[in-house]
């Protein structure tokens, strides 16, 4: 019994670590068109932009952790809009990298994802993906949010235990393009949202309090984070 299962732990542990064959080419550049297809048009952004919210609010919130902040709770709303609340010191490096993370983590988690893709691990992403909706689930502070987690955890379970080598692939690779292209427009929202004399208490904003430096210097920063992410994830997730 014992020999049976630790047999089935060492197979699910190199099903998970191990590498799976890429997918052909026409697979690669559908699901970039797929992701587009959820980003440029505006009535479906308004929906899939949900994606990027959790992104960049669990972005907020992990570095909060990891600079040593006490994280509190993050909301999500139907808007689209998101907040996440961390207790610490107010200035200081913590406070500066926790502000700067939000719209850095979508383009950066997609970064990510496109290093493990190239390298095969299929699995491991969306194991990992899994965890990190899970771990955000339990700091999430309203209904809206809860579902809206759930049901996006929710689909890369299904995906992770029932569909075939295939879809899982495709699926994956759906999902990064989309982090690496939809973490491009949220910035350029931000600039027509601040051309417009809106957006007055922006990450940007809380940003140049906090460092004394104008704030399009940090929404520079935000494109060259996200443009850059999309270039490289790019070059790996089409193997160039």
């Amino acid at each position: 019994m014992e020999s049976t299962a630790a047999t089935s732990l060492a197979s699910l542990w190199d099903e998970l670590v191990g590498s799976q064959p890429d997918p052909d080419t026409w697979v690669v550049i559908a699901t970039a068109v797929a992701a587009l297809a959820t980003i440029v048009p505006h009535g479906v952004w308004r929906l899939s932009r949900n994606a990027i919210t959790i992104a960049h609010e669990g972005g907020h919130g992990l570095i909060a952790l990891l600079t040593g902040r006490t994280l509190t709770g993050i909301r999500l709303h139907s808007d689209t809009s998101g907040l996440t609340v961390s207790r610490g010191k107010p200035t200081g490096l913590g406070m500066i990298l926790t502000a700067a993370a939000g719209y850095t983590a979508p383009p950066l988690l997609g970064l990510g994802g496109a290093a493990l893709l190239g390298s095969g691990r299929i699995t491991l992403l969306l194991w990992l993906a899994t965890i990190l909706l899970v771990a955000m689930l339990v700091m999430i502070r309203n209904a809206y949010g809860a579902l809206t987690v759930i049901l996006t955890g929710g689909t890369f379970v299904v995906v992770s235990w029932l569909a075939g080598p295939q879809v899982q692939a495709a699926f994956a690779y759906t999902v990064v393009w989309f982090l690496l292209l939809g973490g491009v427009r949220p910035a350029f929202e931000l600039q027509a949202k601040r051309r417009r004399g809106g957006a007055g208490d922006s990450d940007a904003d809380q940003l140049s309090r906090l460092t004394h430096v104008p704030p399009l210097a940090w929404l520079l920063m935000f494109h060259v984070v996200s443009l850059c992410s999309l270039m490289g994830g790019g070059r790996w997730l089409l193997g160039l």
